[in-house]
């Protein structure tokens, strides 16, 4: 309610060209907040406001855009203009920025940007995608061993406005190898004439600039930083990566491996910005992949026609135990792909994962075989040697979900799959398949048919 009275009060002073005053009343709002309420309005609008702000706050709010509003400010503007926008973003948000847009825009657009602009978005480029070195910035405050504490605080308070963060100043020798860190609040502390090198944290924990951003977000999570340095192969720092681009990549990871885990194709884009023709061939091929594999379950059917034309009542039962069988089999996998996805679970612990699965399988099985035989007794009325068929059933049909669901994302991580293929449609379709061979089996043992 808040945010529809403030872009009704900026539309009024649109309209009415208050210019001023709709300026002086940005500058007192959030960057993030102006970027949310222009998101809020008409193209043109959005345009009009953008070019409104004071140049240092216009780069900052733009970075807080989703791309497709981005790229249509920044190609209503002059190159000029443009190009002034893209010096004062951070490189890693130019970066981003350009990846998405057409190479004749990012031409011009580098042509005419600034040459340290050019270089550090050229380094970023050159990296491959969700890698560490893609998501780097290379603003970053780095100060040498032989400066004393009032040297180095003359560099933060010369330079500092244009890094990411001042909070952890890293500290190199003179190849530029990473060799330390200091906190602003050591340096505030300590005495001026005092040396970088003799108050340094010199136990620096880095990530590779080629490390998986997967990976280094397990990292932040791990030591708890708010910024990690990024090295290359020679152990020199090349740039930073902040907490806030890995909430950006949870985000992200977590979004693709629910997609995949519903059998959908990883999208890049929101639901309501993703065409109706997009989103079709995002879904039609693992649908069309899990209905072909579904015949077998089919197959399977036809094949012991004559068990079930004896026992009728057992068809009755395949819907039920091909469910439980499923919702087993996509517990246990749920379970499995996020233990592996936060690191708690590796190849060498499948022996155990598949004893624990085991026992906790039989107890649930048991537990629903229970359940069951009383339901098909007292209410269903059925024969005692039935009934067995169908709860014998129940239980191995949901031994071998919970064995199927645990083992295939180790097995699909230990061949370099993303676990999160293997998750529900796909188990369910093999756990189907197994529950009915089991099914017809146990039927031809017990009732001899």
């Amino acid at each position: 309610m808040e945010q529809i009275k403030e872009i009704e009060e900026l539309k009024e002073l649109l309209e009415n060209k208050q210019y001023t005053r709709l300026r002086q009343y940005l500058t007192e709002l959030n960057k993030a907040d102006i970027a949310g309420l222009m998101e809020e309005m008409e193209e043109d609008e959005m345009r009009k406001v953008f070019r409104i702000l004071p140049k240092d706050l216009a780069a900052d709010v733009f970075s807080y855009l989703d791309v497709d509003n981005q790229q249509m400010i920044i190609t209503s503007l002059s190159e000029r203009e443009a190009a002034g926008v893209i010096d004062n973003l951070m490189a890693d948000d130019a970066a981003d920025l350009l990846e998405e847009m057409p190479a004749n825009v990012v031409k011009k657009l580098l042509a005419n940007a600034s040459p340290e602009t050019r270089r550090d978005i050229n380094q970023l480029l050159r990296y491959p995608e969700d890698s560490a070195g893609s998501i780097m910035t290379v603003e970053y405050m780095d100060l040498k061993e032989n400066l004393t504490v009032d040297q180095a605080i003359e560099r933060i308070r010369k330079i500092g406005m244009d890094r990411e963060t001042i909070n952890i100043c890293y500290v190199l020798d003179p190849y530029r190898k990473l060799v330390g860190t200091v906190a602003l609040r050591y340096l505030l502390l300590s005495q001026g004439d005092e040396l970088i090198g003799d108050i340094m944290h010199g136990n620096v924990i880095a990530v590779n600039t080629l490390m998986d951003q997967e990976e280094v977000a397990r990292q932040f999570k791990k030591y708890d930083f708010t910024s990690m340095p990024v090295v290359d192969n020679e152990e020199r720092l090349v740039g930073i990566i902040t907490v806030d681009d890995i909430v950006d990549i949870m985000e992200e990871e977590a979004t693709e491996d629910m997609e995949k885990m519903a059998a959908i194709v990883p999208s890049d884009k929101p639901y309501m910005k993703t065409g109706i023709w997009e989103t079709f061939k995002k879904r039609i091929p693992w649908l069309l992949l899990l209905m072909v594999s579904a015949t077998f379950t089919g197959k399977i059917i036809t094949s012991f026609e004559d068990a079930l034309s004896v026992y009728v009542a057992l068809t009755a039962y395949i819907p039920m135990l091909m469910d439980t069988g499923g919702n087993a089999g996509g517990q246990a996998s749920v379970t499995i792909i996020r233990g592996l996805s936060l690191g708690e679970i590796e190849y060498r612990d499948v022996p155990g994962v598949m004893w624990k699965e085991i026992r906790v399988a039989l107890l649930c099985g048991v537990a629903l075989a229970a359940a069951n035989f009383a339901k098909l007794m007292f209410f269903d009325r059925l024969d005692v040697s039935v009934a067995l068929v169908v709860c014998i059933t129940l239980i191995a049909a949901v031994l071998m979900a919970m064995m199927v669901g645990c083992v295939l994302p180790v097995l699909a991580k230990r061949m370099g799959f993303d676990p999160a293929v293997m998750a529900s449609p796909f188990i369910t379709t093999i756990v189907d398949a197994l529950s009915l061979l089991v099914y017809f089996q146990v039927a031809r043992a017990v009732l001899h048919i």
